[in-house]
């Protein structure tokens, strides 16, 4: 599953001026060394929050209403997001649950505001000086129209309480499995196969068997390498069912009052209602793009599979009309089929990427593409390691944004890989933006896929980071949510560029080159294996639809159907959906937005076919894409950067090789 970037709060950070080595103000990121902390700041937040809407009602509708306006952004991104942001991270669970509590009391103001019709009349009248003021009244009013502004009060009344709940559950559904803590037990001889670095220093049962956790750095070189096929098994199913019954209940509310919600507004369905402010438009749209990628991708899909059922049969000695593979062999077979046949092992690319080199490498990647610099200072933030850059402009040394990162899993974690908006930029007011990268590797070394996903968060960093725009509510990462993945999917593909690779050299002169034989290797693999990938995004993303278009949602009948009409078929007894936070939140009937993207992506990418660290092209993305958040609408940002109308031509090249 591809990491979903969150769109979440933000963090206060006062300007600060140009020098030598950048230095950061404080205070900076909240303590919250304490539940009463937690508790008291989120007492004064919301107060705060509701003397500046008290204010915004009496405000004159003037030439400076929008700016105010903006300025409650500015407030809730100070003092609600450093509270919704630390209940994924911090390493104390009272606090982490203190914060959660908190976030639901934010959540109720936000749908309180969501429908409060004195700020949406006298936003339709706020005077728009340009296309930029234009645009932040069409964004501001669809999101006032999405809460029930509108709706007669017995319905208005209905849809806050259902966007509240939704709320609650989803928290819910993530704390499931955020503090889990799931452990799977195996002797030293089930994991033959797996790196000693993976589990050597893991924790032991009363019968000394090792205790992995299903984080990725465990479950991942487990899947890829363990030779045990029940040590994958035990593996895959304590993964797989991350989140239980208690989950799948949850799912099924949350659709059901999905689906409830649409209706109020006249909906058949909640996909329909989604989709009408996307590029999309609407779930048939989005159906018929994917049915396009099924067409491309399933006799692709068959063949692998047979290639790895011929694998697992010469593996295990069976014959092979009697060989069958099930879903815990998948990855393993991949493997060895990629080994055989192009002589790659991604584990054999870890002592060529320590973790912290692999984030300056990066980094350093940005820096020769879009003219900036990123700075480590001093910062202490919610654990000991988590780290701080500066952002400056290159040419001006101007500090313009700032990056936190948090590289390791640790209990308690967000347990995937996501970015943070915490901050958006507005140059109204001097604001800078911040971003939060969080991300769970390996201490021992990245992979390449591993590398490959962490230019994917860098590119959500990035696009939140280089944000130049007037109003922190249209900065950064606030653009059409099936256009989000574009920016971060556009940098995966730079990975498998020597030219670019080289460049680790020169942030960590000591760290051996990867071999150009290596690089060609990994190059030939990575089309091996698509038609699974794609197979199993197409699944994702179709359920999520289907789902959210049930009249009587029921999660886990539904995936057993619908994954048992795939090659590989079903698991019975297994409940993937428990585990699907993505659907539980932001991406719930929006999952095809990763596909959607992904299109997009590899147009935007022949823009820099000649040279993918060209600086010209670089910077020229910077001003016409990232820079612009969602000042205009995604396709003109496309289009103003490539000089045309985007197209999928890319995309489907890519699928035929």
């Amino acid at each position: 599953m591809k990491p979903v970037l969150t769109t979440l709060g933000a963090l206060a950070l006062t300007a600060f001026a140009a020098q030598a080595q950048p230095k950061l103000p404080a205070p900076n990121f909240p303590a919250f060394g304490s539940v009463a902390d937690v508790q008291s700041r989120c007492d004064a937040g919301l107060k705060g929050a509701q003397q500046r809407v008290a204010a915004l009602e009496k405000r004159k509708v003037d030439a400076g209403w929008l700016a105010a306006y903006d300025d409650l952004t500015v407030y809730l991104e100070d003092n609600q997001g450093p509270n919704d942001f630390v209940l994924n991270v911090h390493p104390d669970k009272a606090v982490r649950d203190a914060a959660q509590a908190c976030s639901l009391r934010w959540a109720d103001f936000g749908s309180s505001f969501g429908q409060n019709e004195k700020v949406y009349r006298a936003l339709q009248k706020a005077p728009r000086k340009d296309g930029i003021d234009a645009e932040l009244v069409r964004l501001a009013s669809g999101q006032f129209e999405d809460s029930g502004v509108a709706l007669p009060k017995a319905k208005r009344e209905r849809a806050k309480q259902i966007l509240d709940k939704l709320t609650e559950l989803d928290q819910q559904f993530n704390k499931n499995i955020r503090d889990a803590g799931t452990r799977v037990a195996f002797t030293e001889a089930e994991l033959k196969g797996v790196p000693a670095s993976v589990w050597e220093k893991a924790k032991r049962d009363e019968q000394g068997r090792i205790l992995l956790g299903v984080d990725y750095p465990s479950y991942v070189p487990v899947m890829r390498l363990a030779e045990s096929g029940e040590a994958r098994q035990r593996m895959w199913l304590a993964k797989t069912n991350e989140g239980g019954q208690a989950n799948l209940d949850l799912l099924a509310q949350i659709v059901t009052l999905r689906g409830e919600y649409a209706k109020l507004f006249g909906f058949d369905n909640y996909v329909d209602f989604n989709l009408r402010r996307q590029m999309a438009k609407n779930g048939a749209t989005a159906t018929r793009f994917l049915d396009s990628v099924t067409g491309a991708v399933n006799e692709r899909e068959k063949t692998e599979l047979q290639e790895l059922r011929a694998a697992k049969a010469q593996h295990v000695g069976t014959p092979l009309d009697q060989t069958k593979v099930e879903r815990w062999d998948a990855t393993f077979y991949s493997e060895r089929v990629k080994r055989d046949k192009y002589s790659v092992d991604q584990n054999a690319f870890r002592p060529y990427f320590p973790p912290q080199a692999s984030l300056e490498f990066a980094l350093h990647v940005i820096e020769k593409m879009m003219g900036v610099k990123y700075t480590r200072i001093d910062n202490k933030l919610w654990h000991d390691e988590a780290q701080t850059y500066v952002v400056s402009d290159a040419a001006s040394g101007m500090p313009i944004s700032q990056l936190y990162v948090d590289l390791y899993p640790r209990d308690g974690k967000y347990n995937h890989a996501a970015v943070w908006p915490l901050r958006g930029s507005a140059t109204r007011m001097g604001r800078t933006p911040v971003a939060a990268l969080v991300v769970n590797f390996d201490r021992n070394g990245l992979t390449l896929d591993e590398v490959e996903t962490l230019l994917h968060e860098l590119g959500h960093a990035v696009h939140v980071d280089l944000s130049k725009t007037r109003y922190a509510a249209t900065a950064g990462t606030s653009v059409m949510h099936d256009f989000v993945e574009a920016p971060s999917q556009m940098l995966e593909d730079w990975v498998y560029d020597k030219k670019v690779l080289k460049l680790m050299q020169e942030v960590c002169p000591t760290c051996k080159p990867v071999p150009d034989a290596m690089v060609d290797q990994a190059t030939a693999a990575k089309h091996y294996g698509k038609g699974g990938q794609f197979g199993r995004q197409h699944l994702y993303a179709s359920y999520d639809i289907t789902l959210h278009q049930s009249a009587k949602p029921e999660p886990m009948a539904l995936w057993a159907r619908m994954e048992g009409a795939t090659p590989l078929g079903h698991v019975q007894g297994t409940l993937f959906p428990a585990g699907f936070a993505h659907i539980a939140g932001s991406y719930g009937a929006g999952y095809y937005g990763y596909l959607w993207s992904l299109v997009v992506a590899m147009d935007l990418r022949t823009a820099f076919a000649a040279d993918k660290l060209s600086a010209d092209v670089g910077q020229r993305y910077r001003d016409q894409v990232l820079g612009q958040g969602a000042q205009k609408p995604a396709p003109e940002l496309v289009k103003d950067f490539l000089g045309r109308e985007s197209n999928s031509q890319a995309f489907f090249d890519y699928l035929k090789k």
